[in-house]
């Protein structure tokens, strides 16, 4: 089975486990303190840059839906200026939650990145699965912010 990282260049590994290094952490932290968490996100911008961002659509307890569609809008506005960028989930999966990082490269690398994890009933907390490495759901997945970088993908 390859591997993305057989066709990516050393730039966009490089960008790509950056953002993946600097939203897992800050996930992680959000799920130990408050059980939850709404969607953010997180670019490499054109200079090396990276950055956390999140989408504040102005209301005091917005849907997750709301917020993760102000972020893709926002990005989609910014992409000339990235070269990578990730937009990190909490989600539930059929018998576990999770956290969700969806990444992608102006070089046309986009995945999803699966890390369970389970939320103490007792007190907060957090357990992340550690017996296997986060999962990549896909190496050509569906790029929703920079699709103008890639042939024949919508951008939305």
């Amino acid at each position: 089975m390859s591997s993305w990282r057989d066709s990516a260049s050393q730039q966009a590994q490089d960008d790509l486990d950056g953002l993946l290094n600097a939203t897992l952490p800050f996930a992680q932290q959000m799920l130990a303190k408050h059980g939850e968490f709404y969607p953010f996100g997180a670019t490499v911008a054109a200079s090396g840059e990276t950055r956390l961002l999140a989408g504040e659509p102005g209301q005091e307890h917005p849907a997750s839906a709301e917020v993760l569609a102000l972020l893709v809008a926002g990005l989609r506005q910014r992409r000339a200026d990235l070269r990578a960028i990730a937009i990190c989930s909490d989600v539930r999966l059929p018998d576990k939650d999770a956290v969700r990082v969806e990444l992608e490269h102006r070089d046309g690398h986009a995945m999803a990145v699966l890390m369970p994890c389970k939320k103490k009933r007792f007190g907060r907390g957090l357990s992340m699965t550690t017996s296997a490495p986060p999962q990549a759901t896909g190496t050509s997945g569906r790029n929703r912010v920079c699709a103008r970088f890639t042939t024949g993908l919508p951008a939305g």
